[in-house]
Parts: C-alpha cells; structure tokens; sequence
C-alpha cells in the first residue's frame, strides 16, 4: 500500500468533502495535521490526487485520478479550450471547435412546462411543418458567425465534445469525449433540446420541436425526402449520393452497401430487437460504460450507439474515407440531418425505459447523475446543466408523435439448434490466442463457467459475452460482426439468432489509439440455439471494416445480476 504526504491548507468546507469522500472510499484514510494531509490507498499513484476547487478535482496542475477516485465529469474550461494537435502526427488540427467565451455562466434550471414541444416523425411531416423547419434553420445560418446560437457554433458543440477539445477538470492530461461511454443519451439529449429550442425561438414558436428519422420502421427507412431536396436549407451535398431516397437506410452498414439488398429491412428489424431487448437488459449495456473525472476516453460503448447510431452516421456521410459530414465526428452536426437522427435516437431512449417497467430505467450513481455540461441557451446564455436532469423528457417540455415499433416482436430464429460445431470445428481456444490482430476471420471457442443454468439462475444473473482490449485507431472507421455457433458462416446473413451482434465506430479528426469493450448477451441466444448444456461455444469475429488496424485482447464470458 502506498503512502505519501501532500501539504495544502485546508478549510472546514474542503475537510468535509474530504471526510464525505472518504466514506464512499472505505481504503482510502484521510487524517489531517496541522497542514498537511496523509491519504492512503491500495494501489495509489501519486499523480491522482486532484486538490484544488471543488475539494479533491478540479487542480489543473494535477494530473489523472485513479478509478477509486472517481468524480463526475465537470463541465469543462471553455477558457483552457484547445485547437490541439492529431495525437497521431502531432501537427496542428485544421479545424477550430473552440466556443465563444462568455463572462457568466449560470446553472440551468428547467422551467414550468406550460406548453409542449411537439417532435413529429419525419416521414410523416405536414407540408406547413416542414416551411416551419426549413425557415427556422434558414434564421439559424443567417445568424453572425459570432453568435453561439448560429448553426456552425451550434454545429462546433458537438465537435468539441467529441473530438478531444475540452479538457477534463482536474485531468488536464485526459480530454472529454461524450461518446462510447454513459454519457452518450444524457449528452445528446441536452444538445437537441437547447438546439430545439434556439430554432423554436427564432421563429416564436415555443411548441416546435425537431423531427425524428424513423429509421427503426420500415416506413420511415429512407432518407426524409424533406433533407434531400438540393435547394431546401436542411440539405447538405456531403452525404453519400448513392443513399439518397429512395435507397433504405441500412443499420448495419460497414462502409459497403448490401450484398443482399432485399434482406436490409428483415436484418433491421431484428437488429434493433438486439440493441433494444436482448441485449439491453442492464443499465451498462444500453448506456454504455461508466467514465468519470481521471477516466480514459471510450470505456465502452452501449448497444443503440455501437449499432445503428453509427451506421446511420456513416450510411449517410459522404462516400469517402473520412466520411464528412455526417460519417466522421467533428463534422457530422454541419449537416441538418444529425439532429434528426439523434431525436430518433432520444425517442429510443424514452421507448427503452418504457421497456423497463418498474425495474430500474437509469443510474443511481452520483457520478453519472451530477456530470455537468455547458451550452447556450436560446437567450445565448452560458448555462451549466445536469445529467440528473434529464430523465424525463415531459419533464424538460417535449414529448414525440405516437409510431408502431414493429421490431419488438422480430426476436431472430436460430437456423441450427443442438449445434455441434463448437465440439467438432477445431478452433482453439480462447486462452491462447489472444491477444490477435482482426485481419481475417477469427475463430475461437469460449468456456462457459456455468452450464445447464436454472430458470431461476438465469433471472438471476445475465450470460454476457465480452470482448475486451479492443484497440483501435479513432481515426479510422472500423466495424466487426460477432457470431455464436454459426454453422452456415455466411457473414451476409444477419437476421439469425446466431449473430449476435457488432462493434462500430465512426471516425475522429483527432486520431489516438483506445482500448474499449463491448457485452453480449448470451442467455436467449443460447436458449435459441439449444445449447445451454454445452460447456464451450463458438465465437466468430468477422472483420467489415478497417480489420488492419483492430486488435482484440481478449473474449470471456461473465454472469452479471
């Protein structure tokens, strides 16, 4: 156990934190002489401490915290924002995301709904919605370039939360990036509702809400024919020409359109029925890994934002290697499109709690729930907002137009029970071959700790498939299918219980390596299958995209209550 001294003066404020902190912490020790502090912790690295404002984060000459040491992400320094450099060249980024600077910033409070927003389906949109939406964004470009509410500003948050640019306060080593991680949902929803409401104001409509791309329903499958009018404002002419109505958006594109284009929408249906039901079934899995203060970026991804969020973006950017806009990171909110996609999104959210019923429908811990973020105001405030505060959509004053959810009874069907080619394929096992670069098809069989699970056993705790050390380049897209006793091993054929799922992640402008995960959930796959007895299965890695530049660390399976 490591010990060391850190000298500060302390006040009775910084004490209490200190002593509340310590309680979360039961190995952490905080005694206190004079001025000086002594902490101890298993395994603690003397570059963790974070002192400073806010008690123990917040000093910028400090540098990561240990994960034991977890605190919220705080809502970053727009003064300490950075251009910053390609981590992988290190030359300067050719791109400004930095926002404009304000003297004020106040925190957020949600005010009385007295009248809803209303978010239509876009395919369902009337005539005189869509005058309303074009001419409210018309409002929005024509702003000064000066003004935070103006569409390239507004189109700079999302590239400066996703691309690297903000420092995190109390890490000024690690940078803030809202994708791959919990903060995907929260974050986004945040985004869309100031954006809604700068629009709403511009054109005095307080009812106006963003239109969702129904892509989950095969009627709303295609691009809205409202953004693919080239002289409409809500056009943009970096988007993939080849997807342009009435082409059927794919949700899982890798780079490459369908073998088997008339399969699409049977593979979507039963895509979404993994990223919303069978692989959905805890908080960490939809949302995405837990990341905090001292947190390396991309912990884990959750299954909407691993799947079709990312196909979506990269089926409609432009067809080359970075994808602009809407297929690469730090461009893809220039294109009007995005927000649409994103309120699809927001409703998969609301439609996944409902799901839920009376189990628990988000995190408890108070590292997600006081994360805190900036963004203007329709008033082009600076205002400091919550996490914890976005948990109810009626409750922040909109709400979405009534759709059928026709995948949430499209569960694939196994195309070969009592499956024997884990016992006869040959593959070896998981323990020794790993880790391995993902430049061919991977096979490998997996142990299964626990076989010939009770029906009680398995309401009990959650097979989970996990593929970790996935290490990847950001500035790459990159995308890999998972199969499980898949006997047919055609790689083009989705709609089948024996895919279990994928890994995808649209491209950054700044480039660094990360290692991330994803979980799969086994139980239903393995009850389709018929296999629950059999003491290994067969996982099968298929690269799509970008499979050079993948290495996988590691495959296990665990059992998660």
């Amino acid at each position: 156990m490591a010990s060391f001294l850190v000298s500060w003066s302390i006040t009775s404020t910084s004490l209490a934190k200190q002593s509340h902190f310590a309680k979360r912490n039961p190995r952490l020790r905080v005694s206190c002489e004079k001025n000086q502090t002594e902490i101890s912790h298993e395994n603690f690295d003397r570059r963790n401490l974070l002192l400073g404002m806010g008690g123990l984060y917040g000093s910028s000459n400090l540098l990561s915290i240990s994960p034991a040491l977890a605190t919220p992400i705080e809502a970053p320094d727009f003064t300490k924002c950075s251009r910053g450099t390609n981590l992988s060249t290190g030359q300067p980024l050719d791109v400004n995301c930095c926002p404009p600077l304000s003297r004020e910033i106040i925190d957020y409070k949600l005010p009385p709904v007295t009248r809803m927003r209303f978010r239509p389906a876009a395919h369902l949109a009337t005539a005189e919605y869509i005058e309303k939406f074009e001419t409210a964004v018309e409002l929005m470009k024509a702003l000064p370039d000066d003004d935070p509410r103006s569409f390239m500003q507004q189109a700079n948050v999302h590239c400066a939360y996703c691309n690297l640019t903000h420092e995190q306060v109390g890490a000024s080593d690690l940078r803030i990036q809202i994708h791959n991680c919990w903060l995907f949902f929260p974050w986004h929803r945040w985004y869309l509702y100031f954006y809604e409401r700068i629009l709403g104001k511009l054109i005095d409509d307080p009812t106006f809400g963003l239109p969702f791309w129904n892509w989950d329903n095969p009627e709303g499958m295609f691009m809205p024919a409202m953004f693919a009018n080239s002289y409409s404002p809500l056009y943009d002419a970096r988007r993939n020409v080849y997807h342009l109505p009435p082409a059927i958006a794919d949700l899982s594109y890798s780079g490459k359109d369908a073998k088997h284009p008339s399969k699409i929408i049977p593979h979507n249906l039963t895509l979404m029925y993994r990223e919303m039901i069978r692989h959905a079934r805890h908080l960490e899995d939809f949302y995405g890994a837990k990341y905090s203060t001292g947190s390396k970026p991309n912990p884990g991804p959750g299954t909407v934002e691993r799947g079709s969020h990312t196909a979506i973006h990269s089926w409609v950017g432009e067809a080359t290697r970075t994808g602009e806009d809407m297929g690469n990171f730090y461009s893809s909110a220039r294109d009007t499109l995005f927000f649409s996609h994103h309120a699809n999104i927001d409703r998969l959210w609301t439609v996944w709690q409902d799901f839920r019923g009376p189990k628990a429908k988000h995190f408890t811990d108070s590292d997600w729930l006081n994360t805190t973020f900036l963004f203007y105001d329709e008033n082009a405030r600076l205002v400091r907002v919550k996490v914890g505060d976005t948990m109810d959509h009626i409750k922040m004053g909109y709400d979405f137009q009534k759709v059928d959810i026709p995948w949430q009874k499209k569960k694939p069907r196994a195309h070969w029970k009592k499956s024997k080619v884990a016992s006869t394929s040959g593959a070896p096992s998981a323990d020794s071959i790993f880790p391995i670069k993902l430049d061919k098809v991977i096979k490998v069989l997996v142990p299964r700790p626990k076989k010939s699970r009770s029906k009680r056993d398995k309401e009990n705790e959650e097979e989970l498939l996990v593929i970790e050390g996935i290490d990847v380049d950001t500035a790459t897209f990159v995308k890999f299918d998972v199969f499980v006793n898949d006997e047919d091993d055609d790689p083009y054929v989705l709609d089948k219980a024996e895919y279990a799922g994928s890994y995808s992640q649209l491209p950054h402008k700044n480039s660094s390596r990360v290692k991330t995960k994803i979980r799969l959930g086994l139980t239903e796959l393995l009850e389709d299958l018929d296999c629950e007895d059999d003491e290994y299965i067969l996982v099968t890695l298929v690269p799509k995209a970008g499979g050079d530049d993948i290495t996988i660390g590691g495959i296990k399976i665990i059992y998660v209550s």
